[in-house]
């Protein structure tokens, strides 16, 4: 509590939080393939390990009572790890193909947005900071990330697109985001969430440029190298670039998402 203004547990939402999040999310394909392809370990024990990790890591986040840029986007980094592996577990390995599997995940989504809005009479960032709503914000945050995955594999592998022309899609999908946030009044929460969603494709078709072969249309770069320079990048970012909380609803700020 600062002023009488009670803090949010996660950061404004301002331009730093777009880029570092589109990091995270490209980090997330190139670290999640890296475990349960180039390790062979498999999408369902890669599954386990990010869950767990993800489990461990939030439990630590919810614990603290303010916001720690890089705990928070430690998490940030599990939710969309595990995204990875759990959106390929859900489209190859359980017999559903992309659009079950999509459909499945954004279900899954607006039940767990739902129940959070029905409870707390609100779906706002800002509202996060107190452990109840932040662990309805983590759920959605978990399922945002796997449905964005399974999106952008979807637009990428059977469109005809490529990787390429799935990240100009959901780049210009963004950028009309954007726009809306500019130039009309539609729900800033709303925008926020469409725009969470979106980037998490936008990484994952970056991702899969980066490190698929040059025959499948992308860079053929390791892994692992990959992964190393996305981690070194996110981690210069929080630790160079100024962040904050955000405010509680009720204040000037919390109309900024």
């Amino acid at each position: 509590m600062k002023d009488g203004i009670e803090q949010s547990k996660v950061p404004e939402v301002t331009l730093i939080f777009w880029i570092i999040k589109i990091l995270a999310t490209t980090l997330g394909e190139t670290g999640g393939d890296a475990v349960s392809m180039s390790m062979n370990l498999g999408y369902a024990v890669s599954s386990a390990i990010f869950i767990g990790i993800f489990l461990i890591a939030v439990a630590a986040q919810i614990s603290v009572r303010k916001f720690h840029p890089f705990l928070y986007w430690f998490v940030v980094i599990a939710t969309t790890t595990a995204g990875t592996t759990m959106a390929d577990l859900a489209d190859r390995s359980l017999g559903i193909g992309y659009p079950g599997g999509t459909s499945l995940l954004f279900a899954l989504l607006m039940i767990s947005l739902f129940v959070w809005y029905r409870s707390e009479g609100s779906i706002s960032v800002n509202t996060v900071s107190i452990p109840r709503v932040e662990t309805f914000y983590w759920v959605s945050i978990l399922f945002s990330q796997t449905l964005g995955t399974a999106l952008g594999d979807w637009m990428a592998d059977t469109n005809g697109l490529g990787y390429e022309g799935g990240a100009l899609v959901f780049g210009a999908g963004l950028a009309a985001i954007a726009a809306a946030y500019y130039f009309t009044s539609v729900s800033r929460t709303a925008l926020f969430w469409a725009a969470f969603i979106l980037t998490r494709p936008l990484g994952a078709t970056l991702g899969d440029l980066l490190d698929k072969p040059l025959a499948n249309g992308g860079l053929a770069f390791s892994r692992y190298l990959a992964s190393a320079v996305l981690a070194a990048l996110i981690v210069a970012c929080v630790a160079m670039l100024p962040q904050r909380a955000g405010t509680h609803p009720g204040q000037p700020e919390a109309n900024r998402i």
